[in-house]
């Protein structure tokens, strides 16, 4: 029987790690000790909802990125674990466009379940993890919050399930260090309605640009310009919305586009992106990559393949994620159980570059998901992880895109059936342009 595991986080993937562990142990499988550690004093990771920004009350980074007023972007269909179903988790159906709240209520729900707490060292960091050649062994060193000490523990293997959406990438432009306003990137945004009757410019074309945008017209902004870098995002915005190139300078609180253009502006927000960032990792365990469908050096995107005893969960760009993520700690748990053999690591390397070379010929979003869709499927044939119908949920979110071609307000005032279940989700009983309250209460009230 192998040895201990350290899991490092407690957000979705950590959790969904702990739950393959659970399962197996559920089967009547044997399962080694599993040890969890997580920085935060509670779980749920990016859904762990904070007010505070830079550092926590241990001065640590704040992990979460997490706002107010934040809805999925994408059909909860898409995101449905195939083990814990919304149906079985609310009791009824609910619409497929939720809060914040109600999605953390949902990770949760499913922890509870597979009693996973006491898996878990709440407000314990860890510092350090090595790798001793000899020993074929790692050396996990952490730092108790709680109890004010530092410590080293061995295990036999590493899941890194940290996420890689909390350590933000900040550009510099010419100017912007005498902006008279505020400038923020979106990690450390919280609330829309700090920007009520401000003009705006948004810099980003992705999913947080697009939805802070959104979310500041939403809740009063006088006007949102959204500065792209490389091509806009196209949507039918609204008309106090528009996107213009990047930014070239900011003089004063006026801010100068590529286009020639200029606005002035009361806050600047940079929707730029993450790093992937693992310094708790020696140099040789380190993950390198920008945020892209398939990291080279993990083989089934999971697999460290420079040392099989490592495994990362969710490094890969995400259309899919809650199932995803389960479809690789299912795998990486068999693998770690010696259910699922490993090929030499040239085959592993072999393996990632099929996959690496196909994700470069991907030119389009409906590509893009047909690819991250035959991935999911091929981790799940390999475990025992519940079936779901990967076709619907691929099929629905082709929808969704068209959905935010036709109306980027109105595409989550739309419902879809869950490749679970079955169960067709209730419209929303407010269009979400409408819905300023996003408690649980509300959203879950039939009217």
């Amino acid at each position: 029987m192998t040895g201990r595991i350290a899991v490092i986080g407690a957000g979705p993937c950590s959790l969904a790690q702990l739950a393959a562990f659970q399962s197996a142990r559920h089967q009547g499988a044997e399962v080694p000790e599993v040890v969890c550690f997580e920085r935060q004093n509670d779980w749920g990771g990016l859904w762990n909802y904070t007010w505070r920004t830079g550092l926590d009350e241990n001065g640590e980074p704040v992990h979460s990125s997490m706002y107010r007023y934040l809805w999925s972007n994408g059909p909860k269909e898409c995101l449905e674990f195939a083990d814990y179903t919304f149906d079985r988790h609310f009791k009824q159906p609910i619409p497929s466009f939720p809060p914040r709240e109600v999605l953390f209520d949902y990770i949760v729900g499913r922890a509870r379940h597979y009693d996973l707490r006491n898996w878990v060292r709440f407000s314990t960091a860890v510092r350090l993890v090595a790798f001793d050649d000899d020993s074929g062994r790692f050396t996990v060193t952490a730092e108790d919050f709680g109890e004010g000490r530092v410590y080293s523990e061995d295990f036999d293997h590493v899941v890194v399930a940290t996420g890689h959406f909390s350590t933000p990438s900040v550009p510099a432009f010419e100017g912007i260090g005498s902006f008279p306003g505020r400038v923020l990137h979106s990690h450390d945004f919280r609330s829309a309605d700090e920007f009520a009757g401000k003009d705006l410019v948004v810099v980003g074309s992705s999913y947080s640009a697009e939805d802070i945008a959104l979310q500041c017209q939403k809740y009063g902004a006088r006007s949102v310009t959204i500065s792209y870098r490389t091509a806009p995002m196209g949507f039918h915005w609204p008309d106090n919305m528009k996107e213009v190139p990047l930014i070239t300078r900011v003089e004063g609180g006026t801010v100068h586009f590529k286009d020639g253009g200029k606005v002035d502006a009361d806050a600047i927000i940079l929707c730029t992106g993450y790093q992937h960032h693992f310094p708790f990792l020696e140099d040789r365990l380190r993950l390198k990559t920008n945020n892209r469908l398939w990291p080279l050096g993990l083989y089934k995107g999971v697999v460290w393949e420079d040392n099989p005893k490592l495994h990362y969960l969710g490094m890969q760009d995400q259309y899919y994620t809650f199932s995803m993520f389960d479809a690789q700690a299912w795998f990486a748990r068999d693998v770690i159980l010696g259910r699922i053999a490993l090929p030499s690591k040239a085959e592993m390397e072999k393996d990632s570059a099929a996959w690496r070379a196909r994700e470069e010929t991907l030119s389009n979003p409906f590509e893009d998901i047909d690819f991250q869709t035959d991935y999911t499927r091929a981790l799940c044939e390999l475990t025992d992880y519940p079936d779901f119908d990967l076709d619907l949920a691929a099929k629905h979110f082709k929808a969704w895109e068209h959905h935010k071609e036709e109306s980027i307000t109105g595409y989550r005032d739309k419902a879809f059936s869950s490749p679970c279940t079955g169960t067709m989700a209730p419209l929303h009983h407010t269009p979400w342009v409408e819905a300023m309250d996003d408690s649980m209460e509300t959203f879950l009230e039939s009217r």
